[in-house]
């Protein structure tokens, strides 16, 4: 997916970087999250994020999935709310993400 195709001024995902959904909080700064290719994965919060940009469930994450243990991510940004529903009303995202 290239900028063009996002609304402006929204992150548009890198060559490994999913969109995915925090479905749960687990604590010690980690996040379960679901995946936009299906898989649900144990993320973890970068220190870079972790006082600046708060998590929570329901929201709409970047993640980079591990080359070596594919069930686990970092999460690399965060949408805030107003970008998150411009993604999901232009089709970028979809509904169980």
């Amino acid at each position: 997916m290239s900028n063009d195709d996002l609304p402006e001024g929204i992150r548009a995902p890198e060559d490994d970087e999913l969109f995915a959904e925090v479905v749960e909080m687990l604590g010690a700064n980690r996040v379960t999250v679901r995946c936009a290719d299906g898989e649900e994965r144990t993320a973890r919060i970068p220190g870079r994020m972790r006082k600046r940009d708060w998590i929570r469930e329901g929201d709409l994450v970047l993640v980079s999935p591990w080359d070596w243990q594919d069930e686990k991510a970092d999460i690399e940004h965060r949408y805030e709310n107003r970008e998150a529903e411009q993604l999901r009303e232009g089709g970028h995202v979809t509904g169980n993400v």
